[in-house]
């Protein structure tokens, strides 16, 4: 069974412990964890890599489901060819999934978030009330259709990481 740190029979029958009862109180998972769980487990059958995997968190902006999990798991789920990623996605409704490694550094997540585009530069803005926004520079013009909604990519960069950020292209 994917692992987390939900017990198995609580994710199993749906009916929560009192330890895993908190765990949903304290905000350490939510609804949304559940049901992706659910949903990997169900694919668990097909895909018997997933037994193997962490899972750590997700979080939801608008049509892109964003899923935590430790990063030696994640080139597992990638070599299926985004078979994995696709029933996934199919199972829990959402239009676009972004694997995201769990404890990863601020570079790293980034790129891992803005995929396909690579990152030229990152640089911290510092704002004149005291807080910082991230500045994330990517190469080229920005293209009339974008392949990732940058607004959904904000959310969940402010989500997982706290950050800030603004986007922009190298050419205007």
């Amino acid at each position: 069974m994917v692992k987390t740190i939900l017990d198995e029979f609580c994710v199993k029958s749906g009916v929560l412990c009192v330890k895993c009862e908190e765990k949903l109180k304290k905000g350490q998972v939510s609804q949304l964890d559940f049901k992706v769980i659910k949903a990997l487990i169900d694919l668990e059958k097909e895909y018997p890599i997933l037994k193997k995997i962490f899972f750590h968190k997700s979080i939801e902006a608008g049509n892109t489901l964003a899923i935590l999990v430790d990063k030696k798991d994640m080139s597992q789920i990638l070599t299926q060819g985004g078979k994995i990623i696709k029933a996934l996605a199919d199972k829990v409704g959402k239009k676009r999934i972004k694997l995201l490694s769990y404890g990863s550094g601020e570079r790293e997540f980034l790129e891992e978030l803005l995929s396909p585009f690579s990152i030229l530069t990152v640089n911290t803005v510092w704002l004149p009330d005291g807080s910082t926004e991230t500045k994330v520079i990517l190469p080229g013009r920005k293209p009339k259709k974008l392949p990732i909604d940058l607004e959904e990519v904000k959310k969940i960069a402010k989500e997982v990481k706290g950050m800030s950020l603004r986007i922009e292209f190298e050419k205007g």
